[in-house]
Parts: structure tokens; sequence; C-alpha cells
């Protein structure tokens, strides 16, 4: 099983693929941090491919993505895991800068990771790919107004993806997780229920992308407090988290 994975270097993005690779697959692991790849790759089993690249450099991507294919005869599975979470206050000028990166990482990079597999998956009738939401993108949340919009873009993206290639026998997988103890969560200001440990998140969204689960909330206790949120009234649900503590601004992320 051959596995081309976004944000690799850290968090969520390594869980996944220490898992990948317990479970015998060759990786391509994609992030801007050389060493940290590299690290990573000498630690796990099996042989692997590291390529350096920003996500949101569309044609350093299609050039990963070419390389991988070239080394291992396809990908497989295409996980678009990269993203950054930071503050954003609309009214802030400093901070609409930071509301475009959000966007152009968590959701344009996305479909720049997507694009360069389509057709060579699409002529073998098979493959898989897996976009990581957010339960974030389910309802909107005080100063978080770029991560809620971009998490909320991409379930909608990666829905529109998986109706679109159905019958080409590209599978879309849709991982939206709860809180997930990583750098992105260090330095939230808020209590995090059903926190999980990466390890423990990357072993169910494996089975989840393996199963071709069209859309899978981790852990599931996340994804009923999701559904209990969006049948809730407005003005209940703004009564409820008006208060709620903001998460930094800009200094508290960066891209895998």
């Amino acid at each position: 099983m051959n596995v081309f994975l976004t944000g690799a270097s850290s968090g969520i993005g390594a869980a996944l693929a220490r898992e990948f690779a317990r479970r015998g697959a060759t990786l391509g692991l994609v992030a801007r941090r050389r060493d940290a790849l590299e690290a990573l790759a000498a630690s796990l089993p099996g042989r692997h491919h590291c390529h350096p690249a920003d996500v949101t450099d569309k044609d350093a991507l299609i050039g990963a993505a070419a390389a991988f294919e070239q080394a291992t005869g396809g990908a497989d599975l295409v996980i678009a895991n990269a993203g950054i979470s930071v503050g954003v206050l609309t009214e802030y000028y400093e901070d609409l800068d930071a509301f475009g990166d959000v966007l152009k990482t968590n959701v344009l990079a996305m479909a720049y990771t997507f694009h360069p597999f389509i057709t060579s998956m699409r002529t073998r009738g098979r493959g898989t790919l897996v976009g990581i939401a957010s339960v974030a993108g389910i309802r909107g949340l005080p100063g978080s107004e770029a991560y809620c919009a971009s998490k909320a873009a991409a379930i909608s993206y990666c829905e529109s993806l998986r109706v679109e290639l159905k019958r080409t026998g590209i599978k879309v997988v849709t991982i939206a997780p709860g809180f997930v103890r990583t750098p992105l969560t260090s330095k939230n200001p808020y209590r995090m229920p059903f926190l999980m440990e990466p390890e423990d998140f990357a072993r169910r969204a494996v089975d989840a992308m393996l199963a071709g689960a069209s859309y899978k909330v981790i852990p599931w206790q996340m994804g009923l407090v999701a559904k209990l949120l969006r049948l809730l009234p407005n003005a209940l649900f703004d009564r409820a988290f008006g208060n709620r503590p903001y998460k930094p601004r800009r200094q508290s992320g960066a891209p895998d």
C-alpha cells in the first residue's frame, strides 16, 4: 500500500505515518522541514520517501506527487492533513492576512494535494483521497472565524468531490477529528472534552480510511456532540458559547 501524506512532520500527521508504517505501507512524507521528515522516516519500519515542500505551493506539491508516483508505481491513498489553527478576529486589520493564510493552507492546499493524483487513479479505477477536516467545521466558534470557516469549507469540498468521483472507482473520505493532543491544541485556552492521544486517533482514523468511510468523526462522542450542537437553536448556541475564551491569535500556529 502506497500512502502520500501531507503535514507529516508532527502531530496527527506523524501519528498517521507511524500507524501506516506499522501496517506495512510505503509512505510519501510531505512537510516543510526536511530534517523533521528525515528523522521521522528513519524511525519508521520500511523504506519511505521524504518530499520537503510547502503545501501552499501547488507546483511544489505536484512535483512531490510526480516523484512519489514514479518511485512507487502509484499512490493507493492520499491524505491531505496539513493545516494551521490560529485565532482570527475580523475587526483587526492585521488578522486579515492570517485569515487568508488559514484558508489557503486548510482548503486550497487540500485541492493542491488531491489534484495530481486524480487522473492516474481514474485510469486505474481505484484509489482513496482523504481530507482531514474538524468538528470545528460543524458550527462557528468565537475567535476561530478563519479556522471554523476553513474546516466547514473542507467538509463541503470533500463531499462535492466524493459525489463527483463516485463512478470512477475513487473514494473520498472525510475525517473530522475532535480534540487531539498536538502542538495545534496545546495552547487552546478552553476545556477540550474527549481529548485523544494522537496514537489512538491515528489507529481509529486509519481503520476508517481503509474501510472507505465517506465521513467519520473521531471520537464518536464528539460526533454526537456535533450533531446536538447543529440542532441547538441559534439563541441557545449563542448563549452557551458567546463567552468562550478565544484561541490565541497569529503566533499560535504554523503549517507542518
